[in-house]
């Protein structure tokens, strides 16, 4: 197993990179952090590249590491991994993996979730984690919503890119492919024609549309819907956080 024991290592400062989204966009791969990360790309099928490890910890992670190749197997001390991680207590295991992972998971129904410029980091992976556990089958991020590799997104999915496919594209476009196979559209919006979420008519092919925080949809997308809907409130708040809102409609499918 190679030993890399310090931080300014040549190798480490370029791991380091990806931190920013021009070089996970560059290299096509991305950082993961603890074990239950390590683990569920392990079960699903991600591209684990390498595993940086501590000395100490080898005998707690064992169950993991015999299930990876000896050259992808990188020793480091915990000085590195602090380095590396974007938490102030990181547990001593991090891995770089490929973007491209092999969904093989089988999904019930062929429902999508559509984000429209959500720019909270923490709404994003909370999103993609709820569609995941709601068994949509993939969420397609487009313009301007966070990126789905960050380390922020990914701490929040929680392992989801190994179970749901995601596409980050133009919304339009993935629209009009939708419409083509005869998919609902519902946009999420509070205007007279909006309808109550609870009165969408179920179908294997709906695709629900979720806005920003602040502006929700863009005009230009509520152009492309079928129906727009809204969630009915009995208490006095003005609005439900965008992730919050994203579960409850599409739980409610």
């Amino acid at each position: 197993m190679k030993i890399i024991e310090s931080a300014k290592n040549d190798w480490i400062k370029q791991i380091k990179k990806l931190e920013k989204k021009k070089f996970r966009d560059l290299e096509n791969r991305y950082l993961i952090e603890g074990e239950h990360l390590v683990e569920e790309a392990l079960n699903y099928g991600g591209d684990i590249q390498f595993v940086l490890v501590t000395e100490e910890s080898l005998p707690s992670y064992a169950y993991l590491l015999e299930k990876i190749e000896e050259d992808k197997k990188v020793q480091v001390t915990y000085e590195v991994i602090k380095h590396l991680s974007t938490l102030p207590s990181p547990q001593p295991i991090i891995a770089i993996v490929g973007k491209e992972n092999k969904i093989a998971t089988t999904r019930a129904t062929s429902h999508v979730l559509l984000l429209d410029n959500v720019q909270d980091p923490g709404n994003v992976g909370t999103m993609i984690r709820t569609a995941d556990a709601a068994g949509f089958s993939k969420v397609v991020l487009g313009k301007g919503t966070a990126d789905v590799y960050s380390p922020k997104v990914v701490r929040s999915m929680q392992g989801s890119q190994f179970h749901i496919k995601l596409e980050e594209t133009e919304l339009i476009e993935t629209i009009a492919g939708l419409r083509e196979e005869a998919y609902q559209i519902y946009g999420t919006e509070l205007n007279e024609e909006a309808i109550s979420f609870k009165d969408i008519e179920k179908s294997e092919k709906i695709a629900i549309l979720m806005g920003n925080e602040g502006q929700g949809v863009s005009a230009d997308l509520l152009k492309e819907t079928d129906q727009n809907i809204f969630i009915p409130m009995k208490g006095h708040a003005e609005s439900l956080n965008v992730a919050v809102a994203a579960g409850i409609v599409m739980f409610s499918l």
